[in-house]
């Protein structure tokens, strides 16, 4: 159940109602908005009596909110989040790109590529210093050398850093480094990590699982709101399907529907989606037009020797072709 506030109600009013749905025995959480502030009821099993609630000073409405996610859910909070990291500004107006190699591999390969990233207009560095492999003989990452190494890139170019918590055990040492934390695909359904994200003090990038519904996605980023962090990035990078003519299929349809379901940004990445360079730049672009609020993309100066997905790391000059491409689109849809 959602209750929604007068114009005007006071905070005295708002902190009294959340108290009185305490001892209903359920958990109040305040969601302002641009006209006025509701106040979600989150904890019932079952349909909740809102008549005790509807007598309170303060108190316009009560509404039943039909989807099981609630706090991610647009009936809660009609208008799009707007999720601020340092002057950027994800689900506004703009696409905002997050780019980078796939693995930090060394001090000298990310700062060659955080430079030209910068010279191009990014604002946000993506790498990973874990990296959870499909094989365990394949490269791990660097663990807290990569983040020692994202954080020299951060100091040297100011560019915001975006990189994965594997586990409980690294998630607080990715906090301190990160400007936004990545909970990557294998780890969507994670339900303990999901929680412990939602305790951090920075953004969540939430990435949806190969095979996960949105519904399912949209619980995920529930688990991380319920714990206080509101601040959830939504992330469609492809999911598996009977097609093999590309690493995942992206579900460019995920988009609109996530968009009129929830009021959180999403952003897609079409590397995953596609494994092979080639076909990176036509999803990045689909991806745009379908109103994703911006993209994460694997940029490496030297794919044929990286250690970590360099089939579908763009080189130098693709990139500049993307970010061309994605401005003279974004113009175009305007």
């Amino acid at each position: 159940m959602l209750v929604v506030m007068k114009n005007g109600a006071t905070d005295a009013q708002i902190q009294a109602v959340i108290a009185e749905i305490h001892k209903m025995g359920y958990r109040g959480v305040s969601m302002p908005g641009a006209q006025r502030t509701a106040v979600c009821i989150i904890g019932n099993q079952h349909p909740v009596d809102g008549s005790i609630l509807l007598a309170m000073e303060g108190v316009k409405e009560t509404i039943t909110v039909t989807k099981p996610f609630k706090l991610v859910s647009r009936e809660t909070r009609p208008e799009s989040t707007i999720i601020q990291v340092g002057e950027v500004r994800i689900g506004a107006d703009e696409p905002v790109m997050m780019a980078g190699p796939c693995a930090v591999e060394s001090e000298e390969q990310a700062l060659t590529i955080a430079r030209f990233l910068k010279s191009c207009g990014v604002k946000i560095y993506r790498g990973g210093a874990y990296k959870p492999r499909t094989s365990p003989y394949s490269f791990q990452g660097l663990g807290i050398k990569g983040l020692q190494i994202l954080e020299k890139v951060r100091q040297e170019t100011g560019l915001l850093i975006v990189t994965e918590a594997t586990d409980s055990d690294n998630l607080e040492e990715v906090e301190k480094y990160a400007d936004i934390v990545q909970i990557g695909a294998r780890n969507m359904q994670n339900y303990s990590l999901l929680r412990l994200a939602g305790r951090v003090s920075k953004p969540v990038l939430l990435k949806r699982g190969f095979a996960a519904t949105i519904d399912e996605l949209l619980m995920a980023a529930e688990y991380i709101i319920t714990e206080g962090n509101s601040r959830v990035i939504l992330c469609e990078r492809g999911i598996r399907t009977f097609s093999d003519n590309t690493r995942n299929t992206l579900d460019l349809a995920a988009i609109p529907a996530i968009k009129e379901l929830s009021h959180l940004p999403v952003i897609v990445d079409p590397s995953h989606a596609a494994g092979r360079r080639d076909f990176v730049i036509p999803l990045a672009k689909g991806a745009i037009a379908a109103g994703a609020d911006g993209l994460i993309v694997e940029v490496h100066h030297d794919p044929a020797h990286a250690l970590s997905d360099g089939a579908q790391s763009l080189y130098p000059k693709q990139f500049e072709q993307l970010m061309n491409d994605v401005s003279r689109l974004k113009s175009y849809l305007d």
